[in-house]
């Protein structure tokens, strides 16, 4: 059973233990960003996508005047999942993610974008 809203009581890490938002990022990770970036790093169309993805997720928190660390992705992140549920969509359960790049390729958008915060996430160490 997943939660649809996010909020929930994850078994907490040292690092997540008063973290909310290093939580949902690493949430997330879970639910989308492992296996969307491994397939990303398997094939150059995927991550070029990702990095696209990536580039206006760091455009959007630069034009909202935020920090681009794990409280502000984390909001973003919140925002992608409310407004893709608000339009029908769902975000995987960890380990119901697509593998195959073609997956990734064909998927929607939101999926790309949550990858993209993971990718921005790991990047800069937040998760």
């Amino acid at each position: 059973m997943t939660n649809e809203f996010l909020a929930f009581a994850p078994i907490y890490t040292d690092a997540t233990a008063l973290d909310p938002a290093a939580a949902l990022l690493d949430e997330m990770m879970a639910r989308v960003g492992v296996d969307g970036l491994v397939a990303a790093f398997a094939d150059p169309g995927l991550l070029a996508l990702v990095d696209q993805h990536a580039a206006s997720v760091r455009d959007a928190l630069v034009e909202a005047e935020r920090d681009l660390d794990a409280k502000a992705l984390a909001a973003y992140a919140r925002s992608i999942v409310a407004a893709a549920r608000r339009s029908g969509r769902y975000v995987p359960a960890a380990g119901e993610a697509p593998v195959r790049p073609a997956e990734w390729l064909t998927g929607d958008w939101h999926l790309l974008r949550l990858v993209a915060v993971c990718f921005l996430a790991e990047e800069f160490g937040l998760v």
